[in-house]
């Protein structure tokens, strides 16, 4: 394996090492209804098209990357030969034949129980939703706590990367925030990053904006409503870091 494999491996487990240290508690799984799909803006504008490879995440089906990358089904299928569209894994890597570049897919569903969004960081430098699914699952929770996953560009994701997990695809309480009951009645969106060291991404920031404000105006929430995880009563964490500004966040949401 390469030295700088060897790197990357390393600091990747790391990250997985100090998420157990700074994770949530779980919480009861909710029904599951289905809406269509809201499009984002991708992190790098103008790419010409050319074949790239995808390593499958919690949650993600091949209709789903299909979107990402502007590609039909059947392409990714021949590419691959996969002779059924549901036997993927989570962690396996696929071909995208003459792909786009790869937009940020955020579904929305009907539902009446979402009346808050909190803000998590990892408090780790490294980290993708796959890592945390994994994380979580050893911890005996139904795989990943968040609903959403913002990356940083560390661990095969793209800086600004938004990954929603299969909580929210399936719309089941989050595991993220036990404090006055928000795992029931809040969805969960995680900034890959230590807060309390570092700040954001500006792209982190520009996904972090796009889709609270897509939330908040599809779900009916409030500006004030919108909270840290430190901020919820009863919640005794600085999580998402001292160095994260919600009133900033606040101030630019529409």
């Amino acid at each position: 394996m390469p030295k700088d494999n060897k790197h990357l491996l390393y600091f990747c487990f790391v990250g997985l090492v100090c998420l157990f240290l700074s994770s949530c508690s779980t919480a009861p799984v909710a029904k599951s209804p289905v809406d269509a799909a809201i499009y984002g803006s991708s992190s790098t504008p103008f790419a010409a098209r050319a074949g790239v490879y995808h390593s499958i995440a919690p949650g993600e089906t091949l209709w789903r990357i299909s979107k990402m990358y502007d590609v039909d089904v059947q392409s990714i299928v021949n590419a691959n030969r996969i002779k059924d569209v549901t036997d993927v894994e989570i962690g396996q890597k696929i071909y995208v034949p003459n792909a786009a570049r790869r937009k940020n897919i955020i579904s929305l569903y009907p539902n009446r129980k979402w009346k808050y969004i909190i803000i998590h960081h990892s408090a780790t430098d490294f980290g993708n939703a796959m890592q945390f699914n994994e994380a979580h699952l050893r911890r005996g929770w139904k795989g990943i706590g968040y609903h959403f996953i913002i990356d940083n560009g560390t661990c095969g994701k793209d800086d600004g990367q938004i990954e929603m997990g299969p909580r929210w695809i399936k719309q089941q309480d989050g595991a993220h925030c036990k404090a006055n009951n928000m795992n029931e009645r809040a969805i969960g969106i995680c900034l890959v990053g230590n807060f309390s060291k570092g700040k954001p991404t500006k792209k982190q920031m520009d996904s972090l904006i796009y889709l609270t404000d897509k939330l908040k105006k599809y779900y009916k929430i409030s500006k004030k409503r919108v909270l840290g995880h430190g901020e919820v009563l009863g919640a005794k964490t600085e999580c998402p870091g001292t160095r994260f500004s919600m009133r900033a966040l606040r101030s630019r949401l529409d």
